[in-house]
């Protein structure tokens, strides 16, 4: 008997259970205005604000954080057995279903953090910086004249690098699925 495994798929499959652990616990993304006025911690699986010390919800983003909880889980799972059986006929739709989805998930985030930006500049004036640090000044007529600036800090955290080295696994686990497994099993 012949075992192949796919260990691109394996220590991916690993890396997703982990990250889908760690995302609960660590944001992929912070964002801090002034001192501690507004904080935003934000990944796929656990998105989270407060405002003067007082957490807020937003149901349709817990609704998102949940699906792709779910999504990424399943994700986790369905590499794991693919990995152990990439010869068997069903491998190659597995690791279809599985490859892509930590891809999406990263590419989902950064797209709509990168959304949310473009919509507080364009409805509210203020830019929101995906990364570093800027001093916002709100326009004079909310503050009915008066200036007002407060000091935001953005920065990714180490979640999401371990995130991209997971969709790097996965994306690996897909071209190495081509050299281990013969034509007329695809």
């Amino acid at each position: 008997m012949d075992l192949k495994i796919n260990y691109f798929g394996f220590v991916g499959s690993l890396s997703i259970f982990a990250l889908v652990i760690i995302s609960l616990f660590v944001p992929w993304w912070h964002l801090s205005v002034g001192d501690d006025l507004l904080v935003a911690n934000a990944s796929p699986l656990n998105t989270n604000f407060s405002f003067i010390g007082d957490s807020l919800t937003i149901p349709l983003i817990m609704a998102l954080n949940i699906a792709s909880l779910i999504s990424l889980s399943a994700a986790g799972i369905v590499m794991f057995i693919y990995s152990l059986k990439p010869l068997k006929p069903y491998s190659t739709k597995l690791l279809g279903f599985a490859y892509k989805k930590p891809l999406y998930s990263v590419v989902l985030f950064v797209a709509g953090l990168v959304i949310m930006t473009i919509i507080m500049r364009s409805f509210f004036g203020f830019d929101v910086p995906l990364l570093g640090s800027q001093l916002l000044t709100l326009p004079s007529d909310m503050t009915q004249g008066v200036t007002v600036s407060v000091f935001m800090t953005a920065r990714f955290q180490w979640p999401f690098v371990f995130a991209i080295i997971g969709v790097g696994l996965c994306i690996a686990a897909k071209i190495y699925h081509k050299k281990i497994v013969p034509i007329n099993h695809e």
